[in-house]
């Protein structure tokens, strides 16, 4: 009887061996676990025993960003003028699709009508130079004037009129060298003076604008705005608006006017939209300034 109660007892007599037990075989389940999850990835891992710095591995890598996030450009190669809807999207549309600043609306033929029956040149004149609220170039000084004329003729079209599409010009064809009796004859020897250092000359004052230029510029570029306040230019002649812009000193009203200024009631381009010298911008700020004084 005691031999057979011994074979029926049980391997674990003490909570260490129980403990012991428990113990091993979660570590079985884990280790289990681990060589799934191993076996289920190796596919994976194909090519990591490769070389991952070879030339042909780098180059791989590197074609989608080589061939579709880099475009070169020549920076010599001819300038590509825009098409007229791509200018009015990018320039006229803020104020041609809202009227801002009484701006005839595309589409509205009531309103184009007057200005239709002007002619083509008078609406390319205007602009390329600008009149009343609307600045040279509609603010843009950088486009080609054949660009604004497509801009013209896509508005004026959209509007009732029947302009035909500008043409660009065909380029020049170079001048075939020619070479004469003076060009073959060797150079004649310097004059005394001119053999003169370059530093004994007097140096060259810098460009200052008359106020009568200063003027010209402002009746053609910043009358728009500081005529009329628009875009929260102050007035010319509002001496309240002017006092405390005249008090920032003129170093500071000559940079906002030259670089462009954004201010909380609008934005003012560059010179006013005009592409004038610094010097002409200097003195039409001059002139309103005095004015407003």
């Amino acid at each position: 009887m005691s031999d057979a109660h011994n074979e029926h007892q049980s391997l674990i007599r003490t909570p260490k061996q129980l403990i012991a037990a428990v113990t091993g075989f979660f570590l079985v389940i884990v280790i289990g676990i681990i060589l799934l999850v191993i076996f289920a990835t190796n596919d994976r891992l194909v090519g990591a025993g490769t070389d991952s710095q070879s030339a042909e591995a780098v180059q791989e890598r590197l074609r989608p960003v080589a061939e579709e996030g880099f475009t070169l450009v020549d920076a010599n190669a001819p300038k590509v003028l825009q098409a007229g809807n791509a200018v009015y999207a990018a320039v006229c549309a803020a104020c041609h699709d809202s009227g801002a600043a009484g701006a005839p609306k595309l589409g509205d033929n009531g309103a184009w009508s007057a200005r239709l029956a002007q002619g083509y040149d008078t609406l390319v004149k205007h602009a390329i130079e600008g009149i009343r609220a609307m600045p040279a170039k509609g603010g843009n000084p950088d486009l080609d004037n054949l660009e604004v004329e497509r801009a013209v003729v896509f508005l004026a079209n959209r509007s009732g009129a029947s302009f035909k599409e500008p043409v660009a010009p065909a380029p020049a064809a170079a001048p075939a060298p020619q070479t004469t009796t003076a060009e073959a004859a060797p150079p004649a020897a310097p004059a005394a003076t001119a053999a003169a250092p370059a530093a004994a000359a007097p140096a060259t004052a810098p460009a200052v604008a008359s106020a009568e230029t200063g003027k010209t510029l402002y009746n053609s570029a910043c009358v728009a705005c500081h005529g009329a306040g628009i875009a929260g230019a102050p007035k010319t002649g509002d001496k309240a608006a002017w006092a405390a812009r005249i008090g920032q000193g003129n170093a500071t009203l000559y940079e906002h006017a030259i670089k462009g200024f954004q201010g909380k009631a609008g934005v003012m381009p560059p010179k006013g939209g005009s592409t004038a010298p610094d010097a002409d911008v200097k003195a039409a700020v001059d002139y309103m300034v005095l004015a407003s004084k």
